[in-house]
């Protein structure tokens, strides 16, 4: 198994998943467990390591919340959208980093605790992971997290400046599936 992950680059997330052609599930767990003993692998969470990338400063170099989130939906072969605070930070909305961070996802609901930090994946119907568009995507989101009642003109200008950065196509498709309210803003942007 320690030749299989120097195929791995430095900084990678793995699962028990990616070793199955090394042995069965238990026989791979124990093996990822004395790999993390000899400190070549770091336990983020149940069934999740990481293939450290070390800086002389630094120390360890830990992935991003989003980082960990995006391995786990490509393992369980899930869509997943971030929401809230999440969406706000990524687009420049807030400058606040979530310690807990939610993804709306087709794939199985659950919490996951890295450190101090919470990834939770919730459940959510198809229509909210039809979007097309990452920047429209991320606008539906947090609008919603904002609240119609809690907008301003000034959210809704840096919004819509954000948002001229997506392909039209994109915002057509995707103000579809949004609540009206957030359809009126997405498409002033493409008049």
């Amino acid at each position: 198994m320690a030749e299989t992950l120097k195929s791995y680059p430095k900084g990678s997330i793995v699962f028990v998943d990616d070793f199955l052609d090394c042995g069965n599930p238990e026989s791979v767990k124990k093996a990822l467990l004395r790999l993390k003993e000899k400190q070549v692998l770091v336990h983020l969470a149940h069934g999740i390591y990481l293939y450290p990338k070390v800086d002389k400063e630094l120390g360890i170099l830990y992935p991003s919340t989003e980082d960990i989130a995006q391995a786990i939906a490509r393992r369980d072969k899930a869509r997943i959208v971030p929401t809230g605070v999440q969406a706000l930070n990524k687009l420049g909305l807030s400058t606040q980093v979530p310690l807990k961070v939610v993804y709306l996802t087709d794939g199985a609901a659950r919490t996951i605790k890295v450190g101090k930090r919470i990834i939770s994946f919730k459940k959510a119907s198809p229509k909210n992971l039809s979007t097309k568009g990452e920047i429209s995507t991320l606008v539906i989101q947090a609008l919603k997290s904002i609240g119609k009642d809690n907008l301003d003109q000034a959210i809704i200008e840096k919004v819509q400046s954000i948002i001229k950065k997506e392909d039209p196509k994109n915002i057509i498709h995707d103000s579809k599936l949004a609540p009206a309210w957030i359809y009126n803003i997405l498409m002033q942007t493409i008049e």
